[in-house]
């Protein structure tokens, strides 16, 4: 049989498996007919069978080409995953994520000391010589952050209004959209061989810590303590974690072992991005926090309490959950 003859005889299949595979797209193959999917695995295994032939016999770049598209559209199309259902991210969020953070904490203590290594100094220096601190926050910031923490708790007079339920929805979506910014950043920047991650860390500690040190120096200490304790659990555990997880990305580049630094990307970086997203919804719940619960007017006591409580729920979130799954 010449090329000629071959095409001819199996060109209809290849047209009748493009047109299953555009059918699976629109339409999941678990609710596809029985007949339907008895048709879709005699046909791809025969495409497969068609695509050898046509490599073996050497008969040109152009059909091998087109019949290893159509194979590759099938391949997807069968074995893509189903959308992850509430089952699914209950036992990621519940297993998955503490049990990969785990396995990869190493680059979460790189990422720690990086981060709160930082601040710490970072607030020491400032909170002794707090006239610095314009030398890493803008003034109008300043002006801004000592008028919110002002020992007259100007700041917080807003808490008695009427439309503080309004105000604290729309900060609470604020500080989604900046928490989860500086992770990404965070993350993202892995790419450029965990460089760019470790500049990020180390900016966003230095910046955070010379905050709270200008306010313990310059405002009032117990108000901004008070505020922060609750949601600083999550929050800045969460951007630790994606920092780790920008880290994984940059040493993946750096030693990709035997594998190419693509093949090394592909397994790598998918934990990578599991870290990232278990991260996310630290970062959900730490913005709910802070929108709702941080600065309503409740004694500070209760404050430290429930912060002190968050805290030990994420250390043994992440130390002992799915343990023995």
């Amino acid at each position: 049989m010449n090329k000629r003859e071959f095409v001819r005889l199996r060109e209809p299949s290849w047209r009748r498996f493009d047109e299953l595979v555009d059918r699976l797209g629109r339409r999941a193959l678990r609710k596809a007919a029985s007949g339907h999917v008895n048709e879709y695995s005699r046909l791809f295994r025969e495409l497969a069978n068609d695509l050898a032939t046509v490599r073996s016999r050497g008969w040109g770049q152009d059909l091998e080409t087109y019949l290893n598209q159509i194979v590759a559209r099938g391949h997807g199309a069968f074995y893509s995953a189903p959308p992850a259902g509430f089952r699914q991210v209950f036992e990621f969020l519940a297993v998955g994520f503490p049990k990969l953070f785990r396995a990869n904490i190493r680059y979460f203590i790189v990422a720690s000391v990086l981060f709160f290594g930082s601040g710490a100094i970072s607030w020491v220096v400032i909170q002794n010589n707090p006239d610095l601190a314009n030398r890493i926050i803008p003034e109008a910031q300043l002006q801004q952050i000592q008028a919110s923490y002002s020992k007259k708790r100007g700041g917080w007079e807003a808490n008695t209004s009427n439309n503080f339920g309004e105000q604290r929805t729309f900060m609470t979506g604020f500080y989604i959209f900046n928490n989860i910014g500086i992770a990404f950043a965070c993350y993202a920047r892995g790419v450029l061989l965990g460089i760019g991650t470790v500049y990020t860390l180390l900016f966003n500690g230095i910046y955070i810590g010379a905050v709270g040190g200008y306010v313990v120096a310059r405002a009032d200490p117990e108000l901004f303590l008070s505020f922060v304790v609750s949601h600083g659990s999550f929050e800045l555990t969460a951007i630790a974690v994606s920092g780790a997880g920008g880290l994984m990305l940059g040493h993946t580049l750096l030693h990709p072992g035997r594998r190419t630094r693509i093949e090394a990307l592909r397994e790598r970086g998918i934990d990578s991005v599991k870290m990232v997203a278990g991260a996310g919804v630290m970062l959900l719940i730490a913005a709910v926090i802070e929108g709702f619960w941080s600065p309503a007017a409740i004694p500070n006591a209760a404050k430290y309490a429930v912060g002190g409580v968050l805290w030990l729920v994420v250390v043994l979130y992440l130390t002992l959950a799915g343990r023995g799954q």
